[in-house]
């Protein structure tokens, strides 16, 4: 289903199902920063529009993707802005640096109004020259990724599926969509998160070659009374199970050679249902998809540490979240508002934050870094 992953919203299916009015657009505490066991955090810079990617370069550099200006933004140590790559026409995405050279995601089509799809990776060399490789749109329209993967409710009381909406159906398999979203880089491949297809893909950084990794399982939730009762569907439904899209936001290459993939839950990313994304890790031939931490609110960006810590960024949550790869323990490390991706450097964490412009309020997405007593 298309997803308008710009706002971080689902397709219209799952959007309209089990929402609870909370607010996309508040930001949970305000915007306030603060860390647990860490040192304080440096805003670095402001004044960004939808800065909902970044990367961690050399000498305390970072480069941004600002998502609502089509804008790759470069921001030194000093906090001065200097403007890589500016496309009104597509969503850039996901970014990250090797030698020198800068690679970032860009795409058309996905979005509330949806057009015909396209995306490539984009690639930025030294001396500024610029290629593309892969190809998203047509890998997907070509396979569908999760065209087989049953979406929906699970076993409906007879009689039960004739009193859902209209517009609401029992169960539905995935459609053709695409929206190349989070980036790892590796020597020979690019892995990409597909937050429109559900799935990890990857592009050989030689031929172009463009494959489908792992499709990501579907996340299920058990439909509450409040829940019904809020969204007008009939009591028939409470106690059900609805079978929502995993929406890959980001990718991770960890230091066993899996990927490391966040999730999210579909539906409502806010804290309506509560926390219900989710981090992945998927075998480099696609073979395996385990689940290693849930309960996570809007999970959009991912880091590793080198001791196989995990660090998210918590759209909707409190912030900047270390989580623990064996216990799933979270601890919030960067307390903020709209906190969209983050990477490590070092010892030196650098996250997105105020991502989201409040109602009215003109964009200031910042970045923040903080510097961690140790991994």
């Amino acid at each position: 289903m298309r997803k308008r992953l710009s706002l971080l919203a689902t397709d219209a299916t799952a959007a309209m199902l089990l929402t609870t009015g909370t607010a996309a657009g508040a930001a949970p505490g305000g915007n306030t920063a603060g860390t647990a066991g860490e040192k304080e955090p440096v805003v670095l810079t402001g004044k960004l529009v939808g800065p909902l990617h970044l990367s961690a370069g050399h000498h305390g550099s970072v480069t941004v993707s600002e998502s609502f200006a089509g804008r790759l933004t470069r921001v030194d140590s000093a906090g001065n802005h200097e403007v890589l790559y500016e496309t009104p026409d597509w969503s850039v995405a996901g970014n990250a640096q090797r030698d020198g050279t800068t690679y970032f995601l860009e795409s058309q089509g996905a979005g509330p109004d949806p057009a015909e799809l396209a995306g490539h990776v984009r690639i930025i060399d030294e001396e500024g020259h610029q290629r593309t490789l892969g190809d998203f749109a047509a890998l997907e329209t070509e396979e569908n990724a999760d065209g087989t993967t049953r979406y929906g409710f699970r076993n409906l009381p007879d009689g039960c599926a004739a009193e859902l909406p209209a517009n609401m159906p029992e169960a539905y398999e995935g459609e053709i969509d695409s929206h190349p979203y989070g980036i790892a880089l590796t020597d020979e491949t690019i892995y990409v998160a597909d937050a429109g297809a559900n799935s990890v893909v990857s592009v050989d950084s030689g031929s172009g070659k463009t494959e489908t990794v792992a499709v990501l399982p579907p996340r299920p939730y058990k439909i509450t009374a409040e829940a019904a009762a809020s969204n007008g569907l009939p009591a028939c439904v409470v106690g059900t199970t609805y079978d929502f899209e995993a929406v890959p936001t980001d990718v991770a290459v960890g230091a066993d050679g899996w990927l490391y993939v966040t999730s999210l839950p579909g539906g409502p990313e806010d804290p309506a249902l509560g926390a219900r994304g989710a981090i992945f890790k998927v075998s480099p031939d696609g073979d395996e998809v385990e689940l290693v931490a849930e309960d996570i609110m809007s999970p959009t960006g991912l880091a590793l540490a080198d001791n196989g810590d995990m660090y998210v960024a918590s759209l909707f949550g409190d912030g900047v979240l270390k989580v623990d790869p064996d216990s799933g323990e979270q601890t919030v490390v960067l307390a903020a508002g709209f906190a969209a991706d983050v990477d490590l450097r070092g010892h030196t964490l650098y996250a997105t934050v105020n991502a989201l412009p409040g109602p009215g309020g003109p964009p200031d997405g910042q970045v923040m870094y903080v510097e961690l007593n140790g991994h």
